[in-house]
């Protein structure tokens, strides 16, 4: 199998400043998905152990010059370190500021799959090269990968992606993740399992309770996106759990429980 391409100013600018920092967050390790078109950053599709994160993007959107060939439909699966990918992109844009040559031509950076042998071993590790090409220098960062996955377990990966973006029929946009993720810090010290339910009239309601306290936070008239629906009027001047718990019983509003 063989995967190589150049990162474009772009799809730099997308991986170092917005996508890598918040993926991080997300968990140390994800699978690393390449196919003809698309790369995706995948989070626990495989095991279903904590949150699932999916950030997709067209080969345009990062790379140029994007080369992939393999025996499995051209598609390239392995696991790898955020924080080392992160590290490797912010050294590479460090390069590129430092010494480069003043046109793209002269400074890029290219990615691509190797293997090499470390010292001390007889069998070769896989690696995600990152070679930056300056007017006078080349400098080349390795970042550790697991071993591509299987033809069946790239299968199995791409029936999880594919289940995993069967999105609920209803969403709602929060405009103010800061604030909710405040409220989901402080819950975290009454208990461990959060109630969260999301209705087609725009409300996200987040509860936790033990025997001795109830907490929760409602966030109302939200934007929908998908299926939406009026509130009915006699709803209005009920408590927040009422409300969520009326809206579950009528089919207007999904509830999960969630570790916190």
């Amino acid at each position: 199998m063989k995967f190589k391409a150049f990162i474009t100013e772009n799809g730099v600018s997308l991986l170092e400043r917005r996508f890598l920092p918040a993926l991080e967050k997300m968990g140390k390790v994800c699978h690393l998905f390449l196919t003809r078109d698309h790369t995706f950053f995948l989070h626990n599709l495989l095991n279903g152990d904590g949150v699932q994160s999916i950030a997709q993007f067209r080969k345009e959107a990062l790379f140029d010059d994007y080369r992939i060939s393999s025996q499995n439909e051209d598609r390239i699966a392995f696991a790898i370190d955020i924080s080392l990918l992160y590290r490797a992109v912010r050294s590479s844009v460090s390069i590129c500021s430092e010494y480069g040559g003043g046109g793209a031509t002269e400074n890029r950076l290219q990615i691509k799959l190797v293997k090499k042998l470390p010292p001390n071993c007889t069998q070769p590790t896989p690696y995600l090269t990152f070679e930056t090409k300056g007017y006078k220098s080349a400098v080349i960062q390795d970042v550790p990968i697991s071993k591509p996955l299987s033809r069946a377990q790239v299968l199995e990966l791409q029936t999880a992606l594919d289940m995993a973006q069967d999105l609920p029929q209803t969403l709602v946009q929060v405009p103010d993740l800061n604030q909710l993720q405040s409220y989901v810090d402080r819950m975290k010290h009454v208990g461990d399992l959060l109630n969260v339910s999301i209705s087609k009239y725009g409300d996200l309601h987040v509860q936790i309770s033990t025997t001795l306290i109830t907490l929760g936070a409602e966030f109302r008239k939200l934007l929908v996106i998908g299926d939406k629906a009026q509130a009915p009027p006699e709803d209005q001047n009920l408590s927040a759990q009422s409300r969520s718990q009326r809206a579950i019983l009528r089919g207007d509003a999904q509830s999960v429980q969630v570790l916190a």
